[in-house]
């Protein structure tokens, strides 16, 4: 097989793998070409003629009307632009001190040019991060992933002490949010309150003030029990 790289414009397939890999949940279900258009700010016959070329070239499956899917070797360039993006934000803000609603961007750039050499001793100097400043997991080098289910703030149980794991809504607006009302991974609460008939969820910092969220953002914070 020719490898992806000396055939196709890199920075293009990598972003179209990492969109099926993020779309498909484990990487296994069936991704539509309306979704991944969407994701990638296309239109569809655009991520329609890619598809076919990735392919072409061994890297998805496409099944015309019905979706795309990795094969394993789409599966492993996926995993590794992945892996590069989030060691990268761990870096922007562990080591320059860049605020996290503003790295995803910057990731995007740098996630295609830096080399897998520069990589191992991105990981090294950072101490090995099992996860990025979102909560995201950081897949390892040979492609091992956390794949742990967890709840969120509107699945959890009530009065039950949590450790936020992950924020899954990264956008710059979400981010501030979180920032605001102290709902960073690693940060330790209880919910006290969830009234679906209002739509609010209702979380307590210690003796800190409540925070009052809806459900909807309530769904984007992964939590874990505290022990």
């Amino acid at each position: 097989m020719t490898h992806y790289r000396s055939a196709m414009a890199s920075s293009t397939v990598e972003d179209y793998l990492k969109q099926i890999l993020l779309l498909s949940a484990a990487g296994d279900e069936l991704v539509s070409m309306g979704d991944l258009a969407t994701a990638l700010d296309v239109v569809p016959g655009t991520a329609t003629t890619m598809v076919k070329a990735l392919a072409a070239e061994g890297l998805v499956t496409h099944r015309p009307r019905y979706g795309v899917n990795l094969t394993a070797e789409g599966r492993r360039v996926a995993l590794g632009v992945i892996r590069r993006h989030r060691l990268i934000e761990t870096f922007l803000v562990n080591v320059l001190k860049m605020d996290w609603t503003e790295v995803h961007a910057e990731a995007e750039l740098l996630e295609h040019a830096i080399s897998d050499t520069v990589l191992d001793r991105l990981d090294a100097l950072l101490g090995h991060p099992a996860a990025d400043p979102h909560g995201d997991p950081i897949p390892t080098r040979h492609g091992k992933v956390d794949a742990q289910v967890y709840a969120t703030l509107a699945t959890c149980l009530l009065e039950k002490p949590l450790r936020i794991v992950r924020i899954v809504d990264q956008s710059p607006q979400f981010l501030e949010f979180a920032e605001q009302s102290g709902l960073r991974p690693g940060e330790l609460l209880r919910v006290t309150d969830r009234n679906l008939a209002a739509g609010l969820v209702t979380v307590r910092k210690g003796p800190a003030r409540a925070v009052t969220l809806g459900l909807a953002a309530a769904g984007h914070i992964l939590v874990a029990p505290e022990r």
